[in-house]
């Protein structure tokens, strides 16, 4: 399995790639600042640089204030989103997030990574195992009329009823949906068509980059973004795939680091940079670096959760669907304790029994955020996905073991295909998969009903839903043992929430 460090719910797996190019809530603020010593001052370069949210009241008064006094407490102002009262700054005190939360009109603070500014290294992806031209073009010869070349291998499609809506709409270049992810490869010829340059950018310092091209993944950056990119919107334009969603635009907001890290002022700026630029829907399969969960009772993970709170919270005001991945590790969100080995995974992990009531996988169980589990090629929640009663309010296609769950030919592997960058093809599996589907289908909704509010298209999201029982029990590979206890109705349950995405319901109701 290839993915990012430890962090599965990026992807699961890409074991084959197809190459056509050669064959076709918060804390209180304490009554006044505290004084800037010179032991402070001198304190400024006794650590690592790090990266701070400082989370303020939103009046102007108050953000000029605490601004100076990031400056007097041995810190600097790299951007501040003034609308949310978030200001982003980095300082080598190693007290910093301290002081401030001691200053008038802060609300919280904290650090947002363990690893010093800039990060060390880049994470080898590795190299790709690449289709041939006579496999290609096998996969093209099963393609019926008005099917892309690649389509036949696509089980996941007629599972939420794509091929159907299809019929009827692509859905409308006036919506635009953005993938906050690792980047985007817009010369993608299955990306290309439908690419939103102007809703693009590079969130990773925390402030918006639009040089051009800065959205896209480097060579040795992950393609996850290019592959989450094209399964909602891959263009229906006689190569390679079909998205969800193939009428629609897209856009990349790269919030992820060279080293595959996901880190608080990205997210933030990736969340405001949508919202100012009327993205209609955004995906994020990913979850908030370094912590997998944010527990409120810690004053620095409790700062990361009110900032990307604010931020998401903003551009769902603004008519922003934010949808996000349930993760990976058949996790039971609901359940009473989790044991969370990987966390802080920029530093040392350890094993951290947290309470999923008070500590918070971010953005995915954030207020408003549209919460989505995996299924497989059988409808069956996916082996690894999370899941949780109360949390999970939707289920799509994500993949999983074809050894678990096999697709019907045409198709012969139970993971996702779609688009790699440098103009290739592959496979993959995740949350992160099933995550896309549903926001191919919101944005079929938004097509359908253009004035519908983001509480609107949310709504429709679930309602017509197709309602999908609970698997019990739940013995995925068969060897005899319940694998995961599913809780719930029909209509709503703990392993696909109010059912399964339908997207020929999101064109015709």
């Amino acid at each position: 399995m290839a993915h990012l460090r430890s962090r599965r719910r990026l992807a699961l797996a890409v074991p084959v790639v197809l190459s056509l190019t050669a064959s076709l809530g918060f804390l209180p603020a304490a009554a006044s600042a505290a004084p800037a010593t010179a032991d402070a001052v001198r304190a400024a370069d006794a650590g690592p640089n790090l990266s701070y949210v400082v989370n303020t009241r939103t009046d102007r008064r108050t953000i000029e204030s605490v601004r100076r006094e990031i400056s007097r407490n041995g810190g600097s102002v790299v951007t501040s989103y003034d609308t949310i009262g978030v200001i982003v700054a980095h300082s080598a005190a190693p007290d910093f997030a301290a002081r401030m939360r001691a200053v008038r009109g802060v609300d919280s603070a904290g650090a947002t990574r363990n690893a010093p500014l800039p990060a060390q290294s880049t994470t080898d992806m590795g190299t790709p195992k690449v289709l041939g031209a006579e496999q290609a073009a096998e996969a093209g010869a099963q393609a019926t009329a008005g099917q892309d070349p690649l389509e036949p291998l696509q089980w996941d499609l007629p599972a939420i009823k794509a091929d159907k809506a299809h019929e009827k709409t692509l859905g409308s270049p006036d919506v635009t949906v953005a993938v906050i992810d690792t980047g985007v490869d817009d010369t993608h010829p299955d990306i290309a068509p439908n690419f939103d340059r102007a809703a693009s950018a590079n969130c990773v310092s925390g402030k918006a980059d639009t040089t051009d091209g800065a959205w896209r993944p480097s060579a040795s950056e992950s393609p996850h973004g290019t592959h989450v990119a094209g399964e909602i919107a891959g263009a229906k334009n006689g190569v390679g795939i079909t998205g969800v969603a193939p009428g629609v635009k897209v856009a990349g907001i790269k919030v992820a680091n060279p080293d595959g890290y996901f880190y608080t002022e990205a997210v933030v700026c990736g969340f405001m940079w949508a919202a100012e630029h009327h993205v209609d829907v955004t995906n994020n399969s990913y979850y908030t670096d370094p912590w997998y969960f944010n527990c409120t009772t810690d004053p620095d993970q409790r700062a990361l959760v009110d900032a990307i709170t604010r931020a998401s919270r903003y551009a769902e005001r603004k008519g922003t669907v934010n949808v996000a991945a349930a993760g990976n590790e058949n996790y039971d969100l609901a359940s009473d304790s989790i044991t969370d080995p990987v966390s802080p995974n920029d530093g040392t992990p350890s094993d951290r029994v947290i309470d999923p009531h008070t500590c918070y996988d971010i953005p995915t169980q954030l207020p408003g955020v549209v919460t989505v589990a995996a299924t497989g090629a059988k409808g069956l929640k996916s082996s690894f996905s999370n899941y949780g009663l109360g949390v999970i309010d939707i289920a799509a296609p994500g993949g999983d073991s074809t050894a678990y769950q096999k697709p019907e030919p045409p198709a012969t592997s139970g993971l996702i295909l779609g688009p790699l960058p440098g103009g290739k093809w592959g496979y993959m599996a995740g949350t992160s998969m099933a995550t896309p589907h549903v926001v191919g289908v919101a944005a079929l909704i938004k097509s359908t009903h253009p004035h519908a509010p983001a509480a609107a298209v949310k709504a429709l999201l679930c309602a017509e839903a197709d309602a999908t029982p609970c698997t019990d029990p739940y013995d995925i590979n068969g060897d005899g043992k319940v694998d995961a206890v599913c809780e719930g109705s029909k209509n709503h349950n703990g392993f696909y929430g109010f059912g399964t995405a339908d997207a020929l319901a999101a064109v015709t109701r």
